[in-house]
């Protein structure tokens, strides 16, 4: 017999750990990549997941404060930001890239918050040569839920930073 595409849906659900929403806030001294300035948008990526902001025109410093959402199958897989600059005409050219590592917000989650006041330092991510943090990341717990910001610098460019969120989404009968 046939699975319908909702029983086929529920199953990726069940293997799913939760939704990460990821707040993509802006972009900081990103670089040039036109003749005064660029047309960036952002790619996150997880495993097979690909998901993208809208360009914002001629804009080194762009404000996108949009969210983008992740089924998390496996915290260990790293997530990967990729800034490009949009060209009409010709192919689209990389701004850099930044790679981020999941698990100390997915260990936080797993913690009992239910008392602590809100507004409360849960842990802290440092910034070292394994992850793309420009300054230290704390993970809070902000009115019932795991909130952790992340200034990332970019690799492989030579300026540019990116500012995320993150916001975890339990899904019903997610692991």
């Amino acid at each position: 017999m046939a699975e319908s595409p909702s029983e086929g849906n529920s199953s990726l659900m069940a293997c799913s750990l939760g939704l990460l929403r990821i707040r993509v806030k802006r972009g900081v001294n990103l670089a040039v990549r036109d003749v005064r300035s660029s047309d960036p948008y952002v790619v996150v990526k997880m495993g097979k997941q690909k998901l993208k902001t809208r360009v914002k025109k001629k804009d080194v410093n762009p404000e996108w404060n949009e969210d983008l959402t992740l089924s998390v199958m496996d915290p260990s897989v790293p997530i990967k930001l990729t800034v490009y600059d949009h060209d009409t005409f010709t192919k689209d050219d990389k701004m850099g890239e930044a790679e981020f590592d999941i698990r100390p917000y997915v260990e936080a989650l797993k913690q009992d918050l239910e008392d602590i006041p809100s507004g409360t330092t849960i842990s802290r991510v440092q910034p070292c040569r394994s992850n793309c943090l420009s300054e230290e990341s704390a993970i809070m717990w902000i009115d019932g839920k795991v909130v952790q910001d992340l200034c990332l610098r970019l690799k492989n460019v030579e300026c540019g930073e990116l500012e995320i969120q993150l916001n975890w989404i339990d899904l019903p009968g997610s692991k």
